[in-house]
């Protein structure tokens, strides 16, 4: 027969409360912490998480809903993530929806029915359709990277329009006037965030741009690849390519390969993302690095704080978190410029 609490409490000598205190992750005290983990190893005894969860209407669980599993900056934040929930006691289920928002929808039923006790989400639908049903149950949500407007949630995001505005002033600050954007989906968030940044950069510098210098890709490689050759097409002239995610920057690469351009002779780069692809790179790749890191945390320190809080939901918070340049050598001085020179306004 399978041991029990009443078991542990005959072997230890402590009360029920305080046993219960313990499978609960309340406030115990060392030695009878001790006590209570000697009990469990010799009696075998193994937790009822289903009954438990039952009673306590929690599982103990949370579910991640991402874009794409292979993404490397998706998988970074994964693991940071999934090592601080656990070492709260909660387990993560992750669900990765192709970046289809009908695969997203179906992800998050699925987790409802799982019972999670909250969704962590980097979403692809930005109307926020698939996680109303999920937010009338009062279950806290956790938007990472890329926000929904009026989503009674929390956000952790990157200052996406000054992640670009810091990579265009490395390229003027270089004498660069021509630089071309591969720029993201129209619909998302951190896409139009980051074409901004770009545009207000020219405006900065009192320099005009054409159109024909944006091209928008789909965060993927094989996007890359084609805004790469779009742009190089388009405008023979171009000295310079901000890349805006880290598929697209691989992407870009293969396409300067492809049509045998030398970085930075022929066309100066910046990328998004993967300090290891960029060291890889020869040469090694200038880069906006986002901090994966501490996006991780902030989104679970975010989720705890809602799950542990005994229903007090308080004020949503968005925080709002820095890139860096991470400099390689891929950005050329344009010749005959002085790093440091003034804009002149219409001098290219």
């Amino acid at each position: 027969m399978a041991a029990t609490m009443k078991d542990i409490a005959r072997r230890t000598g402590l009360g029920l409360a305080t046993i219960s205190s313990y499978f609960n992750g309340g406030n115990v005290r060392e030695k009878n912490r001790k006590k209570i983990e000697e009990a469990i190893e010799e009696l075998h005894y193994e937790v009822n998480e289903v009954a438990r969860g039952l009673k306590t209407n929690a599982t103990r669980t949370v579910g991640v809903v991402i874009p794409e599993l292979n993404n490397v900056f998706c998988a970074e934040i994964i693991t940071e993530m999934e090592d601080i929930l656990r070492n709260h006691g909660y387990a993560t289920i992750v669900c990765d929806c192709r970046t289809n928002p009908a695969l997203e929808q179906e992800a998050v039923e699925f987790l409802s029915r799982k019972r999670v006790d909250g969704i962590i989400n980097m979403p692809v639908d930005t109307e926020g359709g698939h996680l109303r049903k999920f937010l009338k149950t009062g279950r806290p949500v956790v938007l990472i990277d890329r926000k929904i407007q009026g989503a009674a949630c929390d956000s952790v995001l990157v200052d996406n329009e000054k992640a670009a505005e810091d990579a265009m002033d490395l390229f003027f600050a270089n004498g660069h006037r021509t630089i071309g954007i591969i720029g993201g989906p129209e619909e998302i968030s951190t896409a139009q965030e980051r074409l901004s940044g770009y545009r207000k950069s020219f405006e900065k510098h009192g320099i005009p741009f054409r159109e024909s210098l944006i091209c928008r890709g789909d965060y993927t490689i094989q996007g890359g690849v084609r805004g790469l050759e779009t742009l190089v097409k388009n405008n023979p002239d171009m000295t310079a390519v901000f890349v805006t995610n880290y598929e697209m920057t691989m992407g870009a690469v293969i396409g300067l390969n492809e049509l045998g351009i030398q970085v930075p002779d022929q066309l100066s780069v910046i990328g998004f993302d993967n300090l290891q692809f960029a060291r890889a790179c020869s040469p090694k790749l200038t880069i906006v690095s986002q901090p994966t890191v501490e996006i991780a945390r902030e989104a679970a320190g975010l989720m705890l704080k809602r799950l542990e809080s005994g229903g007090d939901t308080g004020a949503y918070v968005t925080e709002k978190l820095n890139t860096e340049i991470i400099a390689g050598r891929s950005v050329r001085c344009v010749a005959g410029w002085e790093p440091g020179t003034p804009d002149r306004k219409h001098q290219a």
